[in-house]
């Protein structure tokens, strides 16, 4: 396999072709967004998690290829299509990057996303997903799992973007096992940047320090 230029992990095309949807909130899906050749290699480079919860790159060990992902999403390409998609500004605003390996039975439950993210950026890397937990669904209320509008299959190369509001609620049904999904974010500030990152930071410790007996 050649080596990939940051220009070969996205397929930007199709996600610039891709309607966005408003049912239940904004978002957009493209499917098989990480390119072929790509997925293989950052499925080959992904970091090894073994505890559950969303972990900052600061905390992970991880091949070239997982960083070319990591560097094509913060690339102005991306951005500027996701700008024209949703008719935001996001020039200069902070990222974020955490990146979950595994589940837990505490994970899926409803939210929204906290106000300090203006879009989130959700990127899957597992096989084709056959079980009934573990698929994200985008919700019409905070109350009820069973009320939604998409479930979407966490599948290999799988792109969901939404715009964080106060009724963007997802969740998923229960599912313990190998999930692996990297989150990423435009934030409102360097601040919020800054504590989201120590917040994961603190919590990947913590976990470390607690058997998955414990958990």
């Amino acid at each position: 396999m050649g080596t990939l230029t940051v220009d070969g992990y996205l397929d930007l095309e199709t996600l610039r072709a891709t309607p966005l949807a408003t049912d239940p909130y904004e978002h957009v899906i493209v499917r098989e967004f990480v390119t072929p050749e790509a997925r293989s290699a950052v499925n080959a480079d992904y970091p090894r998690i073994e505890q559950s919860g969303s972990l900052p790159l600061s905390a992970l060990k991880f091949g070239s290829a997982f960083q070319g992902l990591v560097s094509a999403l913060e690339g102005d390409g991306f951005r500027r299509v996701v700008e024209q998609k949703f008719g935001l500004d996001l020039t200069g605003k902070p990222t974020t990057v955490t990146v979950r390996g595994n589940c837990c039975e505490r994970d899926g439950r409803i939210h929204t996303d906290s106000k300090t993210k203006i879009i989130t950026v959700l990127i899957y890397f597992n096989p084709t997903w056959s079980t009934d937990g573990g698929r994200l669904r985008l919700l019409r209320s905070g109350t009820d799992l069973d009320d939604y509008a998409i479930e979407l299959p966490p599948d290999d190369g799988t792109l969901l973007i939404f715009l964080r509001s106060d009724r963007s609620f997802h969740g998923h049904k229960p599912f313990v096992g190998p999930r692996r999904a990297v989150q990423f974010n435009w934030v409102t500030s360097e601040r919020s940047q800054k504590f989201t990152m120590l917040r994961h930071r603190i919590s990947s410790l913590f976990k470390r320090s607690v058997s998955p007996q414990q958990m």
